[in-house]
């Protein structure tokens, strides 16, 4: 995505799948990657819309920020706004499941013991998908082959790269904590990141999307 324009959607945050009116399904994630970015991309003077899960931040300055709750939400919420966009980030923790029915009142203990559960919308999946000339990027969260299943992520996706992460006892990629992390394209190149904040993150991926970008996209601005 060349410097001359510069409309960006990011997604950040986790979803919360509803059990009840007060339980729900959901995952460690901050939003604390996603922020950082959109903060990032602000500053290069791209136009920012945010897509947020719940999250303990406070929306970045200068944003559109779009706040929503479950996966569905979030895939209207992209629908909408991905056709205006030259390029996705979704670094977004979507829950990949979600109740098969939630219940209207608060479930009593002794009153069932399973939940019949089911797949979340793929998000990022069906967006590149329709991509057109526009850059797209997912994340990935890997408890084992986390590179080998990053690949396949990006090339099943149809991504333009894939930022993969791991956790393991010792390392917690959620939070303000500082990480190792990894660039993986496509064609199975690999860049490693070691002991790196989410702030230089954010940096190294704006570099790598201005460098994915196609230019057809390019020639839009």
């Amino acid at each position: 995505m060349a410097r001359a324009q510069r409309k960006i959607l990011i997604t950040a945050g986790p979803t919360r799948e509803m059990l009840d009116p007060v339980r729900f399904l959901s995952n460690l994630s901050t939003g604390e990657m996603g922020y950082a970015l959109a903060r990032a991309a602000r500053r290069r003077g791209y136009r920012v819309t945010l897509v947020s899960g719940p999250t303990a931040l406070k929306p970045p300055k200068g944003v559109l920020f779009v706040p929503v709750v479950s996966a569905a939400q979030m895939q209207k919420a992209c629908a909408r706004y991905f056709p205006a966009q030259d390029g996705l980030i979704m670094t977004a923790a979507v829950c990949d499941f979600t109740a098969g029915q939630a219940s209207s009142q608060k479930l009593k203990r002794t009153q069932t013991k399973k939940f019949l559960l089911k797949q979340t919308p793929d998000i990022v999946k069906g967006l590149a998908a329709r991509k057109g000339g526009r850059t797209v990027i997912g994340f990935c969260l890997e408890t084992q082959n986390w590179l080998g299943n990053a690949l396949n992520k990006v090339r099943r996706k149809q991504l333009d790269g894939i930022v993969a992460n791991y956790y393991r006892p010792g390392h917690v990629p959620f939070g303000r904590r500082r990480i190792n992390t990894a660039f993986v394209g496509p064609a199975g190149t690999v860049k490693l990141l070691r002991r790196v904040s989410k702030e230089q993150i954010a940096a190294k991926l704006l570099d790598w999307l201005e460098t994915l970008s196609r230019p057809a996209v390019n020639a839009k601005n």
